[in-house]
């Protein structure tokens, strides 16, 4: 199943996503349909807020990126815990299924290391580094309600001002699927 792309203006973009009780949910069918709506919208990764649902797992299939260094990229976080956060910041333009047609520079930690359980249950520590690295940076970030335009200096953030706007107003366009903020009275 596709599900349609929440866009910012939706509070789930914002909050600090729920932990997953083993049991709650369907989970090999929520990571199944993640991944469906993820290459449906040509995306390298999805964190469940972007499709509304509050809950801490995210998918990565960052083997597009880089066919041969990031091989073997398709894995599935469940209530993951970044441990650690190391190395220098390098700089790469980002954009999020959730900010259509938004692109910028972000700066990020070189090697990060993850705890996390998979779509089976089985607990990982796991230590990532590069493109991977930024790629499970960027949807960790999700959980956590943080978006990469949270990390732009003012200057930057008034510079595409207009293209948020435009999203948050529901006029922004996407070649997936996406649901934008209810308009009416605010």
């Amino acid at each position: 199943m596709i599900y349609p792309i929440v866009a910012l203006g939706i509070p789930v973009l914002k909050e600090r996503a729920a932990e997953i009780v083993p049991g709650s949910i369907d989970l090999k069918t929520l990571v199944a349909d993640m991944f469906e709506t993820m290459y449906n919208a040509s995306g390298v990764g999805l964190a469940a807020p972007q499709i509304g649902k509050g809950i801490r797992l995210f998918v990565i299939d960052a083997e597009p990126m880089d066919e041969e260094l990031l091989k073997g990229a398709k894995m599935v976080f469940v209530n993951p815990q970044m441990l650690e956060e190391e190395g220098d910041k390098w700089p790469y333009e980002e954009g999020c299924l959730s900010l259509p047609g938004i692109r910028e520079e972000v700066k990020r930690h070189e090697r990060i290391t993850l705890r996390y359980e998979d779509e089976n249950g089985q607990l990982h520590t796991q230590t990532f580094d590069g493109m991977l690295a930024r790629v499970i940076q960027h949807e960790y970030d999700h959980l956590e309600g943080k978006l990469f335009i949270d990390y732009l200096s003012p200057f930057r953030k008034k510079l595409i001002q207009n293209r948020i706007s435009d999203i948050l107003k529901g006029r922004a366009k996407a070649e997936y699927p996406i649901r934008f903020a209810p308009q009416g009275r605010r």
